[in-house]
């Protein structure tokens, strides 16, 4: 409408103008160049009617034109620019939501990998103590040394899980070398000083494992250990390591249940998930005749 003022009166020129790069700016481009023609033709209807002097009319159409598909083209590149800083704006808030939530969730797995260190270090070294600490109770005609040396063995457990939560807990973890395959029979060395039996073969052929292999291993052996002390106290407990470079680690841990068989502990999901972060495989079968805990672990030659 005020691109048609502009046929009729050359004071609506101005108006019909700002309407033309209005439209540009906030309508598609169609509609604005629609708009744009449509002032053109009132344009030129004006300059038929009342020529320009000093200007054939040829050269005012063409003057007009130009000016209108300037405004006309300042307007689109002004909607492209905003839409252009609507979308960068749209694009840093997902960034930064993204970020956030992988900052959450990072958080979220060491809160878990802290979480599951805490129940391996812990439950064992504290099953240990509970161990000693009931032989201090139901045994209280132990001669003296025996006493002394059960206190001390409680002791040296707290202390040890005293160390081995500040090494969990520590926030760079450089002083404090992670257990690994090599240390499996110091473990089994300290279960059977408990008076746990422990069968352990090691048939693996070759060194080299991968630390994330040999951790999880390690970690597999006690918690295997740790869930016979609890459900099967004074039954003997088989370990079987198998494997050579090129092939697959495979620890095996198994004891005989002590008739019906209840859970056998809360840490195996949080030891499935340490297996597989470490490329392998894990499994776990509690039956009538006992349970089980196998694992499958890479070894590259």
């Amino acid at each position: 409408m005020l691109s048609l003022l502009g046929a009729v009166s050359p004071a609506a020129t101005p108006t019909a103008s700002f309407a033309t790069l209005h439209a540009a700016r906030v309508r598609p481009f169609p509609p604005a160049a629609a708009v744009a023609a449509t002032g053109i033709a009132a344009q030129a209807g004006l300059g038929w009617w009342r020529p320009a002097g000093g200007l054939s009319y040829g050269w005012w159409l063409l003057l007009m034109a130009a000016a209108y598909a300037a405004l006309l083209g300042w307007g689109a590149l002004a909607r492209a620019r905003h839409a252009l800083l609507c979308e960068l704006r749209e694009r840093a808030r997902r960034a930064e939501a993204d970020q956030s939530r992988r900052v959450e969730e990072a958080r979220t797995a060491e809160r878990q990998r802290i979480a599951r260190e805490m129940h391996d270090v812990l439950a064992h070294r504290l099953s240990l103590v509970a161990t000693y600490a009931g032989a201090l109770e139901y045994r209280p005609d132990s001669s003296p040394q025996q006493l002394a040396q059960a206190a001390g063995v409680v002791r040296a457990g707290i202390s040890q899980a005293l160390d081995e939560l500040r090494q969990v807990m520590s926030v760079t973890g450089e002083d404090a070398a992670p257990p690994d395959l090599a240390d499996i029979p110091r473990l089994v060395e300290e279960v059977r000083e408990s008076g746990t039996r422990v069968d352990l073969r090691d048939d693996t052929q070759g060194d080299g494992v991968p630390p994330a292999s040999g951790r999880a291993a390690y970690r597999v052996v006690q918690e295997g250990l740790t869930n016979a002390r609890k459900h099967a106290p004074g039954r003997q407990v088989s370990i079987v390591l198998a494997g050579r470079p090129g092939d697959r680690l495979t620890v095996d841990v198994r004891n005989p249940a002590p008739g019906p068989a209840g859970p056998p502990g809360h840490g195996l999901s949080g030891l499935a998930e340490r297996v597989r972060l470490a490329g392998g495989t894990f499994d776990h079968a509690l039956t009538a005749d006992g349970f089980s805990l196998q694992a499958r672990l890479p070894w590259p030659a």
